[in-house]
């Protein structure tokens, strides 16, 4: 990985802004790997979230901002394993080759995009929403040169964590084999559970949401488009990565 993933922990804090979607359930259904099955309590249930990341791998890497620094935006549908409520991460992207690396090693498909969102501040302007009841976000992920997906939320209430991490997320650690003769044997093929140690959340708040997937070429998180969305909102959270559950 050239030294874009160290070796861990991995610290992590941001701010999330996003939205609780449903969507077809054969389509959900469809994007599920061998050993996931979906959710027979919510069927095309999930979530899109864009995050707004700082990262430390231990060495103060927040005081270097060009690489501690980098914004994402994820899908999580709502699957079980074996009988036990998880997240499924389908699609994912960010703007950071040193998080792409870290997601690859844990089983996230990452790709490269172009993530922005709303940020507040301390000091009060018209030019930074209220964190409070009114106050409005929005996310923006694009890719290619291409549009992908928005969201807009209005808070309305204070909650005591985000509504998308309430599952463990599971992940497909792929690999492929380039050798001829070998190519339908990758190396490495494997669900994966994320450990996330810590997990905390602050200034949390929800309310009305919207959220939209375009369609682009080559793309396929279209092929989720909502057809209903739920609950909308916004919130810090930070956690540390030093461990994966090879399922």
């Amino acid at each position: 990985m050239a030294n874009l993933a160290g070796k861990p922990p991995w610290h992590y804090v941001g701010d999330a802004v996003g939205a609780e979607f449903w969507t077809s359930p054969e389509a959900a259904a469809a994007s599920l790997p061998t050993g996931l099955d979906p959710d027979p309590n919510n069927p095309g249930h999930g979530y899109g979230v864009f995050v707004d990341w700082q990262f430390n791998g231990g060495t103060d890497d927040y005081l270097d901002p060009p690489y501690s620094q980098y914004s994402e935006f994820l899908v999580l549908l709502d699957a079980h394993w074996q009988g036990t409520p998880v997240a499924w991460c389908p699609f994912i992207w960010v703007d950071n080759d040193s998080s792409l690396a870290r997601g690859w090693v844990q089983g996230f498909p990452k790709k490269l995009g172009m993530i922005k969102q709303t940020r507040a501040f301390a000091a009060a302007s018209p030019a930074g929403p209220v964190i409070g009841r009114g106050g409005r976000f929005a996310g923006v992920l694009s890719a290619g040169g291409r549009r992908l997906a928005e969201t807009t939320v209005v808070l309305d209430r204070t909650a005591e964590r985000l509504p998308a991490l309430t599952r463990p997320i599971v992940n497909l650690r792929h690999f492929p084999q380039l050798a001829a003769g070998q190519q339908d044997r990758p190396p490495v093929h494997e669900l994966t559970m994320s450990v996330l140690t810590g997990l905390t959340f602050a200034n949390t708040w929800v309310g009305a949401g919207d959220l939209r997937f375009l369609p682009a070429p080559r793309e396929e998180l279209a092929d989720l488009a909502p057809n209903r969305v739920g609950v909308g909102f916004r919130g810090s959270l930070a956690y540390t990565v030093n461990d994966l559950r090879i399922l």
